[in-house]
């Protein structure tokens, strides 16, 4: 039988990964979640910074990270540096200062472009999980396990649920456009 809630959930985990993509873009505000994709070579693999030190933003242009591991601080520091944030690390001992720089117009432009893009990624699997829903629908008529009528029924569910997911990316990219272009 087919099962419309497994294609619903794939469509929730690509907004998920969007979100988390999203909340990794530098806006103007220190934000800890900037740092979640970029990866550190320590100890023989690559590792989240929340996994060598404790991040907290005291203010709203700052990012702390106090390192546990003082072999980890200079690590830790040229992979921000490689980042494409744009950061420029201050170390005092086993604390790293992140200053976030105020956005300038034609980075905000860039970033506008780049949200928008990302956005279309996750319309694209979101679309491609409609596809492998309808393929597989075509397949269960043709093994005449579904008739006519139930496959056009769960087309049409399958439609809707994913116009709202659609939706909801939409959302998520005019949202995150209004906070760049925020002063």
């Amino acid at each position: 039988m087919f099962d419309e809630k497994s294609h619903s959930l794939k469509m929730n985990k690509a907004i998920e990964v969007f979100s988390k993509e999203l909340s990794s873009l530098r806006t103007g505000r220190a934000n800890a979640a900037m740092l979640d994709l970029i990866k550190v070579d320590v100890y023989g693999q690559q590792m989240p910074i929340n996994q060598i030190g404790s991040i907290t933003t005291p203010e709203p242009r700052m990012i702390n990270i106090q390192v546990w591991d003082q072999n980890n601080v200079s690590l830790l520091d040229s992979a921000i540096r490689k980042s494409d944030l744009g950061l420029n690390p201050q170390i005092d001992g086993q604390l790293i200062r992140l200053p976030v720089p105020e956005l300038n117009e034609e980075r905000r432009t860039e970033l506008k472009k780049l949200i928008k893009s990302i956005g279309e990624k996750c319309k694209i699997s979101i679309r491609n999980i409609r596809r492998d829903a309808n393929e597989e629908l075509k397949k269960l008529l043709k093994s005449k396990e579904i008739s006519e009528d139930e496959e056009k029924t769960f087309e049409k569910n399958v439609q809707n649920i994913t116009d709202k997911h659609i939706q909801i990316v939409d959302e998520k990219v005019t949202s995150k456009e209004k906070e760049i272009m925020t002063i």
